[in-house]
């Protein structure tokens, strides 16, 4: 039985879990594409031993690296990516709804594929959680709660950018867990004046304000001296949480739910069953 293995899209958190659980069960016939679909096209693939899966398990990032392949789209290098992915009986692909459509496009050719959702967004449509989503969460809370004393000590306006693409589940999760004053989560909800009634309002009874900005909205910069026009004596500082987001060390939570989604994938490939996707629903794993 030879199974490859490939991230695809933006790295997050919990991969290399996955990665390494499904080493330990397949051992030499655990192959990995480098930097996902576009290391299928260019037949750059190796064994996962050679990545060292066992010494990055329980950190962030990808250890058989990611890339986003627009080129996967194209019949000529889709076809050449399919030559490759038929030499194995199946393919793993950790990823997002591109990654998922990629895993179907290999299925309706022949291939026998397993997709687990893997993106800090949580925006996989065909679940209710994505790895890599819980780590993202806490360390933007975690960065907001240790950076808003500073904030507070000079009565300041702080704008935090999160990720998010085109989803505002991470905006909207880290404000249950934050005093946050606003929360923008679309550009419908960009109001200045009202912005500016509460910074100020903030700021004569010697408070801070924060507001949580999700990301592709407008530029923060843009924003911050958009804003400034209606808050001439409040001082503004904008943060965008980036990477930070990507690159924390998995929750445990995290960690739990690679573990799960790994297993599953282990049981798919070793009954030799069809094609699946393995997802999260109604608070219990399944495979569709």
């Amino acid at each position: 039985m030879k199974v490859l293995i490939l991230t695809s899209g933006g790295d997050a958190p919990g991969m290399n879990k996955v990665i390494s659980v499904l080493y330990k069960k397949f051992k030499e016939n655990l192959y990995a594409c480098k930097e996902g679909f576009k290391g299928l096209i260019n037949n750059e693939i190796c064994k996962v031993e050679v990545f060292e899966p066992k010494r990055y398990e329980n950190e962030a990032g990808s250890c058989i690296k990611c890339s986003r392949c627009p080129e996967f789209k194209t019949k000529k290098y889709f076809n050449k990516a399919l030559e490759n992915a038929k030499q194995f009986d199946y393919v793993v692909v950790l990823g997002g709804n591109g990654s998922f459509k990629g895993c179907n496009d290999l299925t309706q050719n022949g291939v026998k594929t397993v997709f687990i959702p893997s993106t800090i967004d949580n925006d996989v449509e065909i679940s209710d959680y994505s790895q890599g989503f819980d780590t993202a969460v806490n360390a933007c809370v975690s960065y907001i709660k240790n950076t808003m004393p500073t904030i507070e000590a000079f009565k300041r306006c702080c704008i935090f950018e999160v990720m998010g693409r085109n989803c505002d589940k991470i905006a909207k999760e880290v404000q249950k867990y934050v005093s946050c004053d606003l929360i923008i989560s679309n550009e419908n909800d960009i109001n200045y004046k009202k912005f500016a009634e509460i910074i100020n309002e903030n700021y004569k009874k010697e408070k801070a304000t924060s507001i949580i900005i999700k990301e592709r909205i407008i530029d923060i910069n843009q924003f911050i001296i958009n804003l400034k026009k209606y808050t001439s004596n409040v001082e503004i500082r904008g943060v965008i949480v980036g990477y930070l987001q990507r690159g924390t060390k998995p929750t445990a939570k995290e960690l739990f739910y690679a573990k799960n989604f790994a297993k599953k994938a282990v049981g798919i490939i070793k009954e030799n069953k069809r094609s699946g996707a393995i997802i999260f629903k109604n608070n219990c794993f399944q495979i569709i």
